[in-house]
């Protein structure tokens, strides 16, 4: 059941990384739409991370 779970979320995970790079090359309207729906997941899923990390001395990356 787990790893049923985790292909879907693998499956949605690339079709949003595909959708991204044709809508970068000019792709249809909906392609265009799942592009701006992956970013925005990625943005917030990349600020829940950085949330937990606050307060501990450390570099982070260098953003």
């Amino acid at each position: 059941m787990i790893v049923l779970v985790l292909l879907v979320v693998l499956a949605l995970v690339v079709g949003g990384c595909a959708c991204v790079v044709w809508a970068e090359r000019g792709g249809p309207r909906w392609a265009r739409a799942v592009a701006t729906v992956t970013l925005a997941a990625g943005q917030v899923v990349r600020r829940s991370g950085k949330s937990g990390h606050r307060g501990q001395g450390g570099d982070d990356g260098g953003d």
